[in-house]
């Protein structure tokens, strides 16, 4: 069996590298992964140091789309993966998520006699002006089998009328989680920064609806430059947020500001902070797997089941009144005891995934 996995962002190289641990096992050893890399993410410490350090199987391409809008980046890919697929004739195409490259893969493969497996089906936010929710929507729906991270995904696929070749497989970010969290020097990467366990917070901001937008990007901004007179405030700064706020002629004074971080770097950055502002889907999650309480500046959020007992709050950027007002509610809140339930799995949802695929009829 021969199946192509295709990754273009951050997180699915992460979710990729968790899945390709259980393909190399000797009991799969009948399975031939084929990786392409789109280049959706080109910084380097954005894409080629997490196939080193999570030991993610060198990619046999690359198509090197970079950066553009969403039709031209989403058209670049489908024309460069289309003569991909037919070389190498693949029985499978395993897409992660809901991004640009997620979308075209899934385009390419409905034309195409493989089938089509989709990991972390079913998730809403049931916004259709966010362009995630189109790519996810679209690919559930072009997608021969569908892996749901949570009941509530899998609740969302059969509301829509999909029942069939639908897995409750659990979430692949949880299976990884557990890993690296493990492996990890923790005191390492405290010293090279320079942080205190517990004593900091830790912030990513990278949506064009926030940083493309002055006046949400300057009142996030001047939040954080307040909050870190009160505890130390780490913003690992991804490429757009950086260009908008040299654009916008914002000041980030005060606040640490370092270049992007391989994952295993956020990770440490992750377990030992206090709490988590992010706008990222993927971090409020996995700050509900630390345990770590986390304020998510956007209006909605594909991770429904993080909102329970207050873990996760949602606010707008609108207002600099209330985003101070939750922020130092987090930052003030026990959340020792909180009530918290396992909703993403039991940490093997990549074994069931190639399970599935392999007993596919």
């Amino acid at each position: 069996m021969k199946i192509i996995t295709v990754i273009g962002a951050r997180p699915q190289f992460v979710k990729a590298a968790t899945i390709s641990r259980v393909v190399r096992q000797d009991e799969y050893r009948d399975i031939k992964e084929v990786v392409v890399h789109t280049g959706q993410h080109y910084d380097y410490n954005m894409s080629q140091s997490f196939f080193s350090e999570l030991d993610v199987p060198a990619p046999e391409y690359n198509l090197k789309v970079g950066s553009s809008t969403h039709g031209q980046q989403t058209g670049a890919i489908m024309s460069a993966l289309e003569k991909v697929v037919d070389l190498e004739d693949p029985d499978w195409i395993l897409v992660y998520g809901d991004t640009n490259s997620t979308l075209a893969v899934a385009l390419v493969a409905a034309k195409k006699p493989c089938r089509l497996a989709h990991v972390e089906a079913g998730l809403r936010s049931y916004r259709w002006g966010m362009p995630e929710e189109v790519n996810r929507i679209v690919t559930d729906r072009l997608s021969d089998l569908l892996f749901c991270p949570t009941v509530l995904a899998q609740k969302n696929l059969a509301s829509e009328g999909r029942n069939q070749n639908v897995v409750a497989a659990g979430d692949v970010m949880y299976d990884s989680f557990i890993y690296y969290s493990q492996a990890i020097n923790h005191t390492s990467i405290m010293h090279e920064y320079n942080l205190s366990s517990n004593q900091y917070l830790l912030v990513t901001i990278h949506r064009a609806e926030n940083t493309d937008d002055k006046k949400k990007l300057s009142n996030i901004l001047s939040v954080l430059r307040n909050i870190a007179r009160k505890i130390e405030v780490i913003l690992p700064l991804h490429p757009r947020t950086r260009k908008m706020i040299e654009q916008f002629s914002l000041s980030i004074e005060g606040i640490k500001v370092v270049e992007p971080v391989p994952y295993l770097t956020m990770v440490g950055f992750l377990v030992n902070a206090k709490a988590v502002v992010t706008d990222s889907g993927g971090l409020q999650k996995e700050a509900y797997f630390a345990k770590k309480p986390c304020l998510t500046i956007r209006d909605e959020t594909e991770w429904i089941e993080t909102l329970e007992h207050g873990w996760n709050q949602l606010v707008s950027l609108h207002n600099k009144v209330d985003i101070m007002y939750n922020l130092n509610r987090i930052l003030s809140v026990d959340c020792s005891n909180f009530p918290y339930k396992d909703h993403y799995g039991s940490g093997d949802a990549a074994k069931i995934i190639v399970d599935s695929i392999v007993g596919f009829k």
